[in-house]
């Protein structure tokens, strides 16, 4: 009996994807859309990390969404981790962000997709940018990736 019911939702879960037609990309295939200025690129393992942190942030409201929020509030002088969308386009949307990223001395990084970026803050709507306020709760996930975005090199 216990069989059945594992079987059914799996089943399901075939037919959503199916229906929807959504095709999870790879690391490999969504490189191939970043712009010209997606300078540090995070790798495929610190991606994930980062879409995992984004995520446990995102669960308490610890994260900033969006160009205009995300400015307002490194203007303000909050901390935290920038993840930018490598994939956005135009690029004028966002570029002066990495400016006032390195004026304030905080870490940045952009990431392949804004799709999946979006869809790990738990929104239906891609994000180009979000904001990943330090917290107790999640506090060694987000020191892993404040160490590996840091030791990133910075364009010229």
């Amino acid at each position: 009996m216990g069989k059945s019911k594992k079987e059914k939702p799996e089943a399901e879960a075939e037919v959503e994807e199916e229906t929807t037609g959504v095709v999870e990309k790879s690391y490999g295939e969504l490189i191939v859309n970043i712009n010209p200025i997606a300078q540090p690129l995070a790798s495929r393992k610190l991606s994930k990390k980062l879409y995992k942190c984004v995520k446990k942030a995102a669960k308490l409201k610890q994260i900033r969404r969006g160009v205009k929020e995300v400015q307002k509030f490194i203007n303000k002088g909050e901390k935290g981790i920038v993840v930018l969308a490598g994939d956005t386009l135009p690029i004028d949307v966002y570029c002066h962000l990495p400016i006032m990223c390195e004026d304030r001395s905080l870490p940045y990084a952009y990431i392949p997709s804004k799709v999946d970026l979006g869809s790990s803050a738990g929104s239906k709507r891609p994000t180009c940018v979000i904001l990943i306020k330090p917290h107790e709760e999640y506090q060694e996930a987000y020191d892993e990736c404040l160490e590996e975005v840091t030791v990133l090199p910075k364009p010229l």
